[in-house]
């Protein structure tokens, strides 16, 4: 068995709106809006947000409410320049989890979390 390429992941979020205007203030690019979804884009990879409060989707959203929404999940995110990218950031108004610090393997790295809690890590080889 064997894969060929991860395409993307989906997300479910309180607060459609909000989570569309903070992915596009990082670099995102929108692409195929439905009722109660929206998909945005860097290169190929793409991220689908699901509203919660989409009715057809109400075990699901059950499930997307619970505390542990975005727990142990991160999406990594290359950046050319991480000192510029983390500056940036911090003028747009974000909070990132700290300032940019070195990684095993070397390269530098910090944490950004989304209006839900999904966990952002930006880096730079």
């Amino acid at each position: 068995m064997k894969v060929n390429s991860i395409s993307g992941v989906s997300c479910y979020v309180a607060d459609l709106d909000r989570t569309v205007k903070f992915y596009e203030s990082i670099g995102f690019r929108r692409g195929k809006d439905q009722p109660g979804r929206a998909t945005l884009y860097v290169n190929w990879f793409f991220m689908t947000f699901i509203a919660t409060d989409d009715e057809q989707d109400a075990e699901l959203r059950k499930e997307a409410e619970q505390p542990s929404k975005g727990s142990g999940v991160y999406v990594h995110i290359k950046v050319d320049d991480i000192e510029a990218f983390h500056k940036d950031a911090l003028g747009a108004g974000l909070k990132p989890e700290g300032e940019p610090e070195k990684r095993l393997g070397g390269g530098r790295e910090f944490v950004l979390r989304d209006p839900d809690g999904y966990k952002l890590v930006f880096f730079k080889k």
